[in-house]
């Protein structure tokens, strides 16, 4: 049985490949699974310093669940049912290494949940974003929520999630709202997405776990909270550089 989705790791870096192009990389049980047991790897593997997430194919980086197979976990005690996005956002799990999202064609529905959780989003000038919730008369919730997180404006995502598919946001709208930091021609992204990896990832990973928790945590929390924390990571984070910092000179003397 083909991977749903493909992972390897290279000079610090790894990178993660949605693979289901013929289902528009639509998420199912398997690959939710799959990416799930993924970010438990990028978190605890200290070899890996940043993480790139892109998905196979041409059409689409994710539309959302495969509603061909529908929800896996509709007959469990209503009381025991768990958003997928659960398993699908890198932070959910913990991982404070930087994730880079490259982003091309469509990102649609619950692909946000990848995206809202991702440091960095880059995308092609092909790549459309839209929400197909509304045309199947559903509520759409989470991923609206979750964009709200990441400051795009409250009236941009309410248009997003009430249109439907009969409007998208383009890669260039995308920029102006702040969904993503860069549009790349599409024969760029994924080279893009790795050498932005790879500078990230030649710098000090504690100091990087560090920022990046302490950034997203701040979200959750009030002002006082979040400076108080910042000031401990802060501290915790640094010790060991600062500790390699004094003992140089006495080195160099020693020698």
């Amino acid at each position: 049985m083909t991977a749903t989705v493909l992972f390897e790791v290279s000079g610090h870096v790894a990178t993660i490949t949605l693979n289901r192009p013929a289902k528009l990389n639509s998420f199912n049980e398997a690959m939710t699974a799959e990416i799930a047991a993924i970010w438990q790897r990028v978190r605890d593997d200290d070899d890996i310093h940043v993480a790139v997430l892109r998905a196979s194919g041409e059409r689409a980086f994710c539309t959302g669940m495969d509603i061909t197979e529908g929800p896996w976990w509709s007959d469990k005690n209503v009381w025991n049912q768990q958003d997928p996005g659960v398993l699908l956002g890198p932070k959910q799990h913990q991982v404070w290494k930087p994730v880079i999202a490259a982003v091309h064609g469509m990102a649609a529905g619950g692909a946000m949940y990848f995206l809202n959780e991702s440091d960095i989003v880059i995308c092609s000038d092909d790549a459309t974003f839209f929400d197909p919730h509304a045309n199947g008369g559903m509520v759409s919730a989470l991923e609206p929520v979750g964009m709200l997180r990441r400051g795009v404006p409250l009236g941009d995502v309410l248009r997003w999630a009430l249109t439907g598919n009969e409007e998208r946001i383009t890669a260039a709208t995308a920029l102006r709202l702040g969904l993503v930091t860069e549009v790349v021609p599409r024969e760029e992204l994924w080279p893009a997405a790795q050498a932005l990896a790879e500078e990230i990832a030649r710098r000090r990973p504690e100091a990087i776990q560090g920022t990046v928790r302490a950034v997203w945590e701040a979200l959750d929390e009030p002002w006082s909270v979040s400076q108080r924390h910042g000031l401990s990571y802060t501290q915790l984070g640094n010790r060991g550089r600062e500790s390699r910092a004094r003992d140089e000179p006495r080195q160099r003397r020693l020698r």
